[in-house]
């Protein structure tokens, strides 16, 4: 959602906020109305009627009651309902998709629909319009030197589709895995018109290094995905696709096995420390925006931070912090068990989740790792700050192998921009500065 106080939850864990999953293919006219009629319940507040036509999985996952709750949290997010704006319809694979457009108060919406070979709508996501932006390479990338094919990561239920980026030559090549932050994130980690996990693949490719992407597991099974989320780790959402990613790579004659890298943003450079623990063999990792504080506590951070751009705290303002700062206080308890409603929890994440990530410590994990490590840090960042980064300092001070750099100009995707860092910056395109893939690539090269 595009709002201020939204923007930052698909960096976060907005997996536990939609629901979406895939199907097989049908008439589209029919499901065009089929998709408007599922919005119109919505807005009239006939959540049964919403639900009519989901399949078996979707019936489970998102139930009338659930379904009204995403739909308040909706509106409390995107402001009233105004009015439906249009219409397209697209595939993905052999998945049918209807994308309604709706106009809400203080932001504009695609809710997207997709239908399986019965005319079952099995799967639901609220996301920002699109504007119908084309993407243009960062100016740093030479397509004359490297080639994409398609790739697949894993196997069986959970394995994703995915794009490798090799330079042009015979290489052996040194290579990356790019992974995630939270959310069902592409393998673009598409953001508004921003595509940062393209331009480092381009960028880096451009030099010589080889760039692994996927899609995300919360993305490409979305709705299992959901139907697991009371026990759903950090582990699951990002770390064994990692590393499963990584085994790809190895397998490659053009690359180098003894110069694999993982390059994680946000949730994925917090994991990063667990996917090098998972695979000692990897050469070394890349964090960038990494929080070394407790996730928890970040959240109430941002949120605090958003809100404070308005300018004077209304009640609503204030209730909402208060509410989210006992939240956080649970995540600490040591009462907190599997027990804990999630609705108690920051974000109705459930408490598996927390209690994952209170067993991890990533300065700690990563100060007893022997690999090359590169943290990295953008100065205007709000969603994770140079607190952290001076956290990461001092865990790593011993480490002789480990760079450390912060870039005054970069907000969270380490794009460049002037003056305090808002949401609304997501939205303006541009690319991942050239500055630090330079950096990337030269210490990806050097072979110390």
């Amino acid at each position: 959602m595009t709002n201020e106080k939204s923007l930052c939850i698909p960096l976060l864990l907005c997996a536990f906020l939609n629901s979406v999953a895939r199907a097989e293919e049908q008439k589209l006219s029919e499901q065009t109305a089929e998709a408007i009629a599922l919005v119109d319940a919505f807005v009239k507040g006939e959540y049964d009627a919403a639900g009519k036509d989901f399949d078996a999985t979707m019936q489970k996952v998102l139930p009338s009651d659930k379904r009204k709750e995403l739909w308040e949290k909706l509106i409390d997010q995107a402001g009233a309902f105004q009015k439906r704006t249009g219409t397209r319809i697209g595939k993905a694979g052999k998945y049918d998709i209807v994308l309604v457009t709706c106009q809400f108060k203080k932001t504009t919406l695609d809710v997207r629909v997709v239908f399986d070979s019965d005319k079952r709508v099995t799967g639901l996501q609220f996301r920002p319009a699109q504007s119908g932006y084309e993407f243009k390479p960062p100016p740093y990338a030479k397509p004359e030197s490297y080639r994409e094919e398609k790739i697949v990561v894993g196997s069986g239920e959970w394995a994703l589709p995915g794009t490798l980026t090799l330079p042009k030559g015979e290489g052996p090549f040194p290579a990356v895995v790019l992974v995630h932050g939270s959310g069902p994130q592409d393998r673009d980690e598409t953001i508004g018109p921003n595509k940062p996990f393209r331009d480092l693949a381009w960028g880096l490719a451009s030099q010589g290094v080889a760039v692994l992407r996927y899609e995300k597991r919360t993305r490409e099974h979305a709705a299992r995905m959901a139907a697991l989320k009371a026990t759903l780790t950090f582990n699951e959402e990002t770390v064994e696709d990692a590393v499963a990613a990584v085994a790809v790579l190895r397998a490659r004659k053009q690359i180098d096995p003894k110069r694999l890298f993982a390059i994680g943003h946000s949730l994925g450079a917090m994991a990063a420390p667990r996917i090098g623990e998972r695979d000692p063999e990897i050469a070394g990792l890349v964090l960038l925006a990494a929080n070394a504080r407790p996730l928890e506590d970040l959240i109430v951070e941002q949120i605090t931070y958003i809100t404070s751009l308005n300018g004077k705290l209304s009640d609503g303002d204030r209730e909402e912090l208060d509410q989210l700062k006992k939240q956080a206080a649970r995540v600490k308890d040591g009462k907190l068990s599997t027990d804990t409603p999630a609705s108690k929890l920051p974000l109705g994440v459930p408490a598996a989740y927390w209690l994952a990530l209170r067993a991890y410590n990533q300065t700690a994990t990563a100060a007893r790792l022997k690999q090359r490590l590169f943290v990295a840090q953008g100065e205007r960042d709000y969603q994770v700050t140079m607190d952290d980064f001076a956290e990461w300092k001092n865990a790593l001070a011993s480490r002789r192998n480990a760079t450390l750099r912060s870039y005054p100009k970069l907000n969270h995707l380490f794009m460049e921009g002037e003056g305090k860092s808002k949401p609304t910056e997501y939205d303006k395109a541009g690319h991942v500065a050239r500055e630090l893939v330079n950096d990337l690539a030269d210490w990806i090269k050097n072979r110390q």
